[in-house]
């Protein structure tokens, strides 16, 4: 019995991620947090591409055993083997690179054997070139029974073994990228984006096909989730074209690895840098837009930006905070005539006083389609509470998606969602909550049928929950966005019958003064018994 309790610890994912982050901490020249995080998720790539690979070749022997041919022989070795080509973005790999290879090499040669690997990817390949640092274990020289333990510890982790997991490579990388949110600042930590929300703005704007772009993609977490929305409605991820950019260099290569990993064809430019300085993609239009940009930040302003053309029909965003620089930004690269943009911001940015002349400036020009305020207890990151905001550049309405929409110019939906907290998140340091299916169905739902053609946006609420707004009351609130200005909230004192809840204070009030008066009496009763007198 003892024997099966261990073997099924063996093969529980989270205790061989633990495991990989207790050998990370105690090896000898490990490196900082991040630097054991690039080193795990380098070793984790090695594995998937390795074994999509293994599973490709074993894929080909199938299809030639029925074709009649004969795997073993010579000639057709040389001529399907040893330039083995896929269509389902399995990537060949010489030798030297193959997961097999590494597995099987002695614990004194790993760190070599690990960076040929990684420097014959980068050579033969131009997608895959980027995604990691070449040099990265020969450059640490963790001690041979350091990376020994490493590397069969991640070798444990494969589709064949655990092959109830929908998402095993995204399950490896949540589980690094969230201990690094975890340790980042709440500026540089927003870049992780819980799945849940990733999922509800997928489902809000239904990125099916067509352009796709990120202007601060982090991991690509919205590239992937979106793929996944794709595949589950069975639609074809090859008719996404994705483009993304990200700042920071470590996470512009997971972001790189994480898509190879999946097969994704992507443009994240050639090299990490800035969307405001240095836009990677200036000048072309996409479909749609998802993103989650680092709230309120700081320093992201430059004097070349001032009469930047991004801004010339709005005003130039505050140097002290960057979330209309990001909407701005964002809406620069949307499709003229349909394009559709979800992304996140810190609650501020609904009511600030600072930007009130850009938002004011949104609405007028009707870009602004909804705004959803969402469950503060959802980001480990932060406890700053976030909106989920939709733009729109078509409200006219027309098909979509198979849907009709009706003309809903000059309105906009609110949608609160702070309520939605009963499903907990265990094993947490903090509070947490998530969103489940039903939740994320019916908040799209409501938007959705919100847009569609029969509904009648002035009648369009539920109190505490939902309300179509025109733009004229927004404007005589002053341009305020904050969806608790234009939802009812329902007193509920207001529902109690006073009369009828004094009188039946009143009773339960008599029913006790009678209890105790009876008790007073008996207690009375009691000492003059034995004798004492009663003052």
């Amino acid at each position: 019995m003892e024997k099966k309790k261990t073997a099924e610890k063996a093969l529980n994912i989270d205790n061989i991620l633990f495991n990989c982050r207790d050998i990370l901490r105690a090896a000898r020249n490990s490196g900082s947090f991040f630097e054991k995080r690039d080193m795990m998720l380098t070793l984790v790539f090695l594995r998937f591409i390795g074994e999509k690979y293994e599973d490709g070749i074993e894929r080909l022997r199938q299809t030639l055993i029925e074709q009649g041919l004969d795997p073993e022989d010579e000639n057709i070795r040389a001529a399907f083997f040893d330039d083995a080509t896929f269509t389902d973005g399995t990537y060949n790999l010489p030798l030297e690179a193959r997961w097999s290879t590494i597995i099987n090499t002695p614990a004194p040669g790993l760190n070599v054997a690990l960076d040929t690997a990684l420097h014959s990817i980068a050579t033969a390949s131009k997608d895959l070139k980027g995604c990691f640092i070449e040099g990265t274990f020969t450059t640490r020289n963790f001690g041979a029974n350091d990376i020994k333990k490493l590397v069969d510890e991640v070798n444990k982790i494969s589709h064949k073994a655990f092959g109830e997991e929908k998402d095993l490579i995204g399950r490896v990388y949540e589980y690094f990228l969230k201990e690094f949110a975890v340790n980042a600042t709440k500026e540089e930590g927003e870049f992780y984006t819980p799945h849940d929300v990733v999922q509800l703005i997928a489902a809000m704007i239904e990125p099916y096909d067509g352009t796709l772009y990120d202007p601060c993609c982090g991991s690509g977490g919205m590239f992937i989730q979106s793929a996944a929305l794709v595949k589950s409605k069975q639609g074809d991820i090859n008719k996404i074209n994705i483009y993304g950019q990200e700042k920071d260099a470590a996470t512009y290569r997971l972001a790189k690895m994480n898509l190879a990993l999946r097969g994704l064809s992507h443009n994240l430019g050639e090299t990490n840098d800035s969307s405001f300085t240095h836009d990677l993609h200036k000048g072309l239009y996409f479909n749609y837009i998802m993103a989650n940009p680092p709230f309120n930040l700081k320093g992201w302003y430059d004097e070349n930006l001032k009469s930047d053309v991004r801004w010339s029909d709005y005003v130039t965003p505050p140097e002290s905070n960057a979330n209309y620089a990001w909407i701005l930004h964002m809406l620069s690269h949307l499709k003229k005539t349909d394009g559709v943009a979800g992304f996140l911001l810190a609650n501020g940015a609904l009511n600030d006083s600072d930007t009130l002349e850009i938002r004011k400036r949104l609405i007028q020009n009707d870009k602004v389609e909804a705004i959803i305020v969402l469950p503060r207890e959802l980001f480990i990151t932060t406890d700053i509470s976030v909106t989920l905001w939709v733009l729109n550049q078509n409200k006219k309405g027309g098909n979509y998606h198979g849907r009709t929409l009706r003309n809903r110019e000059n309105e906009m939906l609110f949608m609160d969602l702070r309520t939605w907290t009963e499903n907990s998140v265990k094993g947490e340091s903090k509070k947490k909550v998530r969103l489940v299916t039903e939740q994320i169905e019916r908040a799209a739902d409501i938007y959705h049928t919100w847009q569609s053609e029969g509904t009648d946006g002035t009648k369009y609420e539920i109190p505490e929950l939902y309300r179509s707004v025109a733009i004229a009351e927004v404007e005589s609130k002053g341009w305020t966005l904050t969806p608790s200005k234009y939802i009812e909230f329902v007193d509920h004192d207001l529902e109690i019958d006073y009369e009828k809840e004094m009188t039946r204070v009143q009773a339960e009030m008599k029913k006790i003064m009678k209890a105790e008066k009876k008790s007073q009496q008996m207690l009375e009763d009691a000492f003059r018994g034995i004798g004492y007198g009663i003052d």
